[in-house]
């Protein structure tokens, strides 16, 4: 018997079969990396939509917990972390990261309670948007901040009958500003941990830091079955698949042709609002998003 004979049936049944990675990937493959981006988006946005609707069952934090978690046991099983010998700058980065990653999705899921879903991807999408801009800083930049200031100003409730609030405005603007910090913070995970290990620590981070509010204003009702099974649905849309079709087009595709097509987001989002959710924006909150949506495909252009 040779060093490469199978020790039974079951170990040649095992070999004869395709890995199901293997088959993932080969399906990925067939896919166009742009095809792949889109499905990412539509991805984040229908999870986005899904929780908004678990809102009338569960308040926002105790959404943000379920996904986080479920986030973390998929990503876990498939990419576990290997925590032993790590310098303390990879666990400050990694905890860092973790910790961006929690008040991220809960601020975002707590404008998401108070605003449009494509409003608050829209505010939201300031923070790369910064990130595009800083990297650039060239002078035509100053005209993607003006038409990223004149979209915010055309969403924000200057009237007191309008129907958007600043608290969900503030709420969002956070959730940008952790949005840039985890793309600083992902690109740090990603030189010291392999794979995406990175991710699958940060997620865990997130559950100890959510833990707590989750659970309290969760209560009970986290045990509820159904509850448990759309909140996995809003786990693997939200984070464990558009990050899987990201990583596989970032690899065969330039990174400025996946930040453009990552721009068209927040026009997204307010088309699923609009089908999934019944979510009629006005003409001015249209405007304001094309205008967020143009000042993120010149500001990564630029970059």
């Amino acid at each position: 018997m040779t060093a490469f004979a199978l020790d039974g049936p079951a170990d040649r049944l095992k070999a004869a079969l395709p890995r199901t990675g293997g088959l993932l990937r080969s399906a990925a493959d067939s896919v166009p990396p742009s095809g792949l981006v889109l499905l990412a988006i539509f991805s984040v946005q229908l999870g986005a939509g899904f929780a908004k609707e678990l809102f009338t069952a569960l308040p926002p934090s105790a959404v943000v917990f379920m996904r986080i978690v479920a986030s973390a046991l998929i990503l876990g099983a498939v990419s576990r972390p290997k925590l032993r010998g790590l310098a303390w700058r990879d666990w400050a980065v990694g905890l860092g990261f973790g910790v961006i990653l929690a008040v991220m999705n809960l601020s975002f899921y707590e404008a998401l309670a108070r605003l449009p879903i494509g409003i608050a991807v829209a505010i939201e999408f300031l923070g790369p948007l910064g990130v595009a801009i800083a990297a650039s800083r060239r002078r035509v930049d100053l005209l993607w901040v003006a038409l990223a200031g004149a979209g915010i100003a055309l969403i924000a409730p200057w009237s007191e009958s309008a129907a958007v609030s600043w608290l969900g405005i503030g709420f969002a603007l956070v959730a940008g500003a952790c949005w840039a910090g985890y793309i600083l913070l992902s690109a740090a995970a990603g030189q010291r941990f392999p794979g995406t290990t990175g991710l699958s620590f940060a997620m865990m981070v997130s559950v100890v830091v959510v833990a707590p509010v989750g659970i309290t204003t969760g209560g009970a009702d986290l045990l509820q079955p159904s509850l448990i099974l759309i909140g996995l649905g809003v786990g693997l849309l939200s984070s464990v698949i558009p990050y899987s079709l990201e990583l596989q087009a970032l690899r065969r595709m330039p990174k400025h042709v996946f930040g453009i097509l990552m721009s068209l987001e927040p026009a997204v989002a307010a088309l699923i609002g609009l089908v999934l959710l019944g979510e009629f924006l006005h003409v001015q909150q249209w405007v304001a998003i094309i205008c967020i949506v143009a000042a993120s495909l010149g500001a990564t252009r630029s970059a």
